[in-house]
């Protein structure tokens, strides 16, 4: 995935960007980039490879490099960005976060209809940000080319630019799957993927891009360019695992939507005589504490962290290419409390279950340590379908999903014509899944958060969030 951050001040900006654009980086561990903008040295750029080192680390010399009123940064699991282009619009630096689907053909037709070229990386694949730039290239304006490519692309895509002078332009994708906000301070204003980010360094939160909005940005004001779409179809998922917990998106924040789910999932287990009298209901951190302090707090039952995640000289144990380093690496970040392990019977709430192979190792995890029983609750439903419009969902592969593993292994591909009905607990199938998995994971019960109490918990009209890896609808 990944996130951007931007200023425009009257003001040296480049230390809010570095600090914005570091409070992205629970986003992505790959790449980062900063662009600033100066009249003595024009457009300038630096990114780093940041795999094994923190955003902060790379860039701790770039104050002597660079400087500017206008500057833009960008965290990615992807290509490296920004990038500077020069076009028949003028120079720019451009950053994006998202997903083309259509990459392979926009290539091809742009090749074949430009004599133009790309530059090549490694492996031969060429940078999405360098397409995207070569799209909007095509239009006399850099407004007219984001609109051209916001018509030809398959996907979705936010852009933020920074012309040559200083002044930003960000664009928040068709559909509204991912949110852009504006913030405003004395001096000037900034754009963030993660409305915190402005906020931690001195910008109050004044306006949220709608769905394929564009607005340009200046150190003195903002203003649309290309009106707002009605229809909008905000990432679920953003609530549910990735956005940070201090973000709020659509005027919902993340940490009050996740103890609300789990209080929400509490009375599910009340109201259908599935409440289970445990020692302990514990979160599997970081993500799913909040979940189990509001499952806690309904239920009437003991919050408690049974085991510690060591996490400061740790990658994001879900992110290595590698599933053997993805298992080691989580499993050693476990550190466990003993005394709250040691013969007690424990609910646990997650904030999902994709493949399962980390919650196997966590349960076996508790077990070593003396569990008398391990009960889980996903926070999410049954991933039924990988993301195809952001990549959210950690398997990449649709039969990698442990949904799906465990559908075919008691019906065969018959059972995929009946996923709504595996879905759902209360069917013959629903509990035949949720058995098999707890087999798989050595779990003493397994339930799931319903389709409706994910959406009541986030607070918006279902028709405005997308939900497609649980029930697979794009419309």
């Amino acid at each position: 995935m990944g996130g951007f951050f931007g200023a425009v001040s009257k003001n040296d900006v480049l230390l809010d960007v570095f600090f914005g654009t570091d409070y992205h980086s629970h986003l992505g561990t790959r790449r980062g980039g900063l662009a600033a903008y100066n009249v003595k040295d024009g457009l300038q750029k630096e990114i780093h490879n940041i795999e094994n080192s923190p955003f902060r680390t790379k860039f701790d010399g770039v104050f002597e490099n660079m400087s500017g009123n206008s500057a833009i940064g960008c965290i990615s699991d992807y290509d490296p960005q920004p990038l500077v282009m020069r076009s028949k619009a003028g120079a720019f630096a451009i950053c994006m976060v998202g997903v083309v689907a259509n990459k392979k053909e926009l290539i091809s037709k742009y090749l074949e209809e430009t004599n133009g070229l790309f530059s090549e990386m490694t492996g031969g694949k060429i940078n999405t940000v360098e397409l995207l730039a070569a799209l909007i290239s095509q239009k006399e304006d850099i407004v007219e080319g984001i609109k051209y490519a916001e018509e030809v692309i398959d996907g979705t895509i936010s852009f933020l630019i920074m012309k040559e002078g200083g002044t930003l332009i960000a664009a928040r994708d068709k559909h509204g799957r991912l949110p852009i906000g504006i913030g405003k301070n004395g001096f000037g204003h900034a754009v963030s993927f993660e409305s915190f980010a402005f906020e931690k360094v001195g910008y109050n939160k004044i306006y949220e891009l709608g769905p394929g909005e564009v607005v340009e940005i200046t150190a003195d004001s903002f203003k649309t360019v290309v009106n707002p779409k009605r229809e909008m179809k905000i990432c679920s998922f953003l609530w549910s695992y990735y956005g940070y917990p201090n973000s709020t998106y659509e005027g919902v924040n993340v940490e009050t939507m996740r103890y609300n789910n789990g209080r929400r999932m509490a009375k599910n287990d009340l109201d259908n005589g599935a409440f289970l009298k445990v020692d302990f209901v514990c979160g599997v951190p970081d993500s799913g504490t909040p979940y189990a302090i509001g499952y806690a707090n309904k239920s009437g039952t003991n919050f408690a962290r049974a085991f510690i995640k060591y996490t400061p000289t740790w990658p994001r144990s879900f992110l290595p290419t590698n599933q053997a380093q993805r298992e080691k690496v989580a499993k050693m970040k476990m550190i466990p409390v003993k005394e709250l392990i040691d013969g007690k019977n424990l609910l646990f709430v997650d904030d999902s279950i994709v493949r399962g192979t980390q919650m196997k190792e966590t349960v076996d995890f508790l077990y070593e340590n003396g569990a008398a029983s391990v009960h889980m609750r996903s926070a999410c439903p049954p991933i039924m379908y990988s993301c195809k419009f952001l990549n959210f969902s950690r398997a990449t592969n649709v039969d990698e999903l442990i949904t799906r593993v465990t559908i075919k292994e008691l019906e065969g591909n018959e059972g995929l014509k009946h996923l709504a009905e595996y879905s759902d607990g209360s069917t013959q199938r629903g509990r035949a899944m949720r058995e098999a998995i707890c087999k798989k994971l050595r779990l003493s019960s397994l339930e799931f958060q319903t389709l409706e109490g994910l959406v009541e918990s986030i607070g918006l009209p279902k028709e405005q969030l997308c939900t497609y890896c649980w029930d697979g609808k794009d419309d």
